[in-house]
């Protein structure tokens, strides 16, 4: 192999793997089976007779049980040759909801293995791998960090039944940087090199990335095969245009979050609900929202943040939008927090004007 041969497009071109509809397209097809079979190995740390040598793709969509059961679809499923489960999940934004998505997803395909008749000790270890373009634990410098089910005060395992990885993209490529990691002996960090060489959201190529990955590619295949596959997946118009889509709506979506941090500060409604929005509205706000009717938003929201703004009832959304509109804010802003349309805010308004 010449090193000529490898690259066949501007650097500027490569897609950004961190977004999820590429990832996918490279590690989540049955023709590139044996990367995401290396892929997994390396993250893993899985050798020898621990290593996965055979993967199925598992169906990506988890369907709702009850009528207003909320929709899941992941990434990455795949079952080993060991019946395990490995879930892998790419998230370029962070939507502050990785904690509770995590452990949901971790539980609905833990328990979907369960059949009638079926006992307990039949259920399979299941692991879920995040791959995060943000930090989520200030509290540790390492880019990786795994948990499992432990005794908080002996330190022994409960079970090897959970498993749940966190891949730190920025804390890696910081590390990279630092001249802390060795790719040449570090399989891992290979692989994340490759995720992490171009930033989609600040139209950046790390061209030292690259130059490093060039020189391992030459000498480990499946690196040199998946480097093809990216190049291939970035000149498709098809594939571009799908990926660039993909990548403008998480943009949006991330900047809709941001927009609204500010409307909710900026409109008064308490540090409650700006918190609660940045957390990804974990807490929720039914007991908030009903003491606030009663004592007015800004001390109200303070108190609650339960179940979610999403699953907050029309009538409540109905009395907000009232207070709100009694306050002279503009509709679009009503709209952005809560879950009315621009119309029923319109009829609400009526209804005050006569």
């Amino acid at each position: 192999m010449s090193v000529k041969t490898l690259r066949k497009i501007p650097l500027e071109k490569f897609v950004d793997l961190k977004v999820d509809y590429a990832f996918k397209q490279l590690f989540g097809t049955e023709q590139n089976k044996n990367i995401t079979k290396v892929f997994l190995n390396a993250l893993l740390n899985r050798t020898g007779s621990k290593a996965i040598h055979e993967i199925s793709f598992m169906s990506q969509e988890f369907g709702s049980e009850h009528v207003d059961d909320k929709q899941s679809r992941l990434d990455i499923l795949v079952k080993t040759q060991e019946d395990l489960f490995i879930n892998v999940e790419i998230q370029l934004t962070n939507k502050f909801d990785m904690m509770k998505r995590t452990l949901y997803y971790w539980s609905r395909i833990y328990t979907s293995q369960l059949r009638k008749g079926m006992g307990y000790h039949k259920l399979r270890p299941t692991i879920t791998i995040n791959i995060c373009n943000f930090s989520l634990f200030e509290q540790s410098n390492n880019y990786h960090s795994i948990f499992q089910l432990f005794d908080n005060q002996e330190n022994f395992k409960m079970d090897d039944v959970l498993e749940i990885h966190f891949i730190d993209m920025n804390k890696f490529i910081k590390q990279w940087y630092a001249k802390q990691l060795d790719s040449w002996e570090d399989v891992l960090a290979r692989w994340l090199m490759l995720l992490g060489m171009v930033d989609g959201r600040k139209e950046k190529v790390y061209e030292e990335i690259y130059l490093e990955l060039e020189a391992l590619a030459m000498k480990d295949e499946e690196l040199f095969n998946a480097f093809n596959v990216w190049q291939d997946l970035s000149q498709s118009p098809e594939d571009y245009y799908a990926y660039q889509s993909r990548l403008k709506y998480i943009l949006d979506e991330a900047a809709k979050l941001e927009d609204t941090k500010y409307i909710a500060e900026k409109e008064g409604l308490s540090k409650g609900i700006a918190q609660g929005i940045e957390q990804g509205i974990e807490q929720g706000i039914e007991q908030g929202i009903e003491q606030g009717i009663e004592q007015g938003i800004e001390q109200g929201i303070e108190q609650g943040i339960e179940q979610g703004i999403e699953q907050g009832e029309k009538k409540m959304q109905t009395e907000i939008a009232l207070k709100l509109l009694k306050r002279n804010t503009d509709i679009e802003t009503i709209v952005e927090l809560t879950e009315l349309t621009v119309s029923e805010i319109h009829e609400l308004k009526e209804l005050l004007d006569e």
